[in-house]
């Protein structure tokens, strides 16, 4: 059996404005819309389907692995953003990056509150 995410809604207060920032911080384009959809593909063929909604957001997480060379341009447009980051997921280490398995991460917030990491090796695949 061949099973692949395709795409997930993500909930947003201003669509065009959170796919353009995912886009922007991870070098990405932002598709034409899709019904009620602003699209942002990521590389793997997974989209990512920014949707208006209204009221409070429950903050999801999204990890995107990425290459060494991408990570230091993804870091430096984080740092240029002059948004806070950290090291661990719980926000307790701010201003740091991990080095899990080898490799580097960090973890960032949206304007809507999701959680956005960003990692060069997967989790258990450390040297």
């Amino acid at each position: 059996m061949t099973v692949q995410l395709n795409h997930t809604i993500v909930a947003a207060h201003d669509k065009e404005a959170s796919a353009r920032f995912l886009a922007d911080l991870l070098g990405l384009e932002v598709s034409p819309p899709y019904g009620p959809f602003t699209p942002v593909e990521i590389p793997n063929g997974v989209t990512l389907d920014y949707m208006n909604t209204p009221g409070d957001i429950a903050p999801q997480h999204y990890a995107f692995l990425v290459s060494e060379a991408d990570f230091d341009t993804i870091f430096t447009r984080i740092r240029q953003a002059d948004l806070t980051y950290w090291a661990d997921p719980h926000h307790t280490r701010p201003g740091e990056i991990n080095h899990n398995d080898g490799g580097r991460g960090a973890y960032f917030d949206d304007p809507n509150g999701h959680r956005l990491e960003i990692l060069t090796r997967p989790y258990g695949s450390g040297d």
